[in-house]
């Protein structure tokens, strides 16, 4: 994305803080191609009929509409990241209650935790697993709620976070380092 539509985008949000409820719509369909990239590959590492299109919708009203606080483009990718987690975990608890068919697979994530480590984690273990990471090191459990649930690179993270890609390179390693001990725990 160019940097002007990344200023076009703060200026939408801008607009939709103030109260403008068309600028939110606007901003939100100059980064919905990115929104709609990260759910596929999102959805792409998981066992579940959930349609790309459906959870970008889905996280959009999950965000609230004009209630979005987001100050930039970067913000609004993060928020947009979280509210699909949110909307993952509501989904993934509906279909475990008992009311719901309880007793039919948990919906899972597959996910690459390390260079040819993989595991397939639950996105309710792995929610509290993230719940857990934001006590100790809030930066490191955004970098995975980014990384799972956007689908974001570690360069793009970065720079959504403001740090250098080595400093996101040692809280990565750190959460990682933090799951996988909770996980044999």
């Amino acid at each position: 994305m160019t940097s002007t539509a990344i200023s076009e985008v703060t200026l939408l949000l801008a607009r939709a803080r103030a109260g403008d409820g068309e600028a939110l719509g606007a901003a939100y369909s100059a980064v919905y191609g990115e929104l709609k990239r990260a759910a596929r590959l999102q959805l792409r590492r998981m066992r579940d009929d959930f349609e790309t299109t459906a959870l970008v919708h889905e996280a959009y009203l999950k965000l609230g509409g004009a209630q979005l606080a987001a100050v930039d483009r970067n913000h609004l990718l993060a928020l947009t990241a979280r509210a699909m987690r949110q909307v993952l975990v509501d989904d993934a608890r509906a279909r475990k209650a008992d009311k719901r068919g309880g007793g039919q697979e948990a919906l899972t994530l597959t996910a690459s935790i390390g260079s040819g480590d993989h595991a397939v984690v639950e996105v309710l273990a792995l929610d509290e697993l993230l719940t857990s990471l934001h006590r100790l090191d809030e930066r490191a459990a955004q970098a995975v709620e980014l990384r799972y649930f956007g689908g974001y690179s570690e360069e793009e993270i970065a720079g959504m976070l403001g740090v250098t890609a080595r400093t996101l390179h040692r809280d990565w390693r750190r959460a990682r380092a933090f799951m996988l001990a909770e996980l044999g725990a």
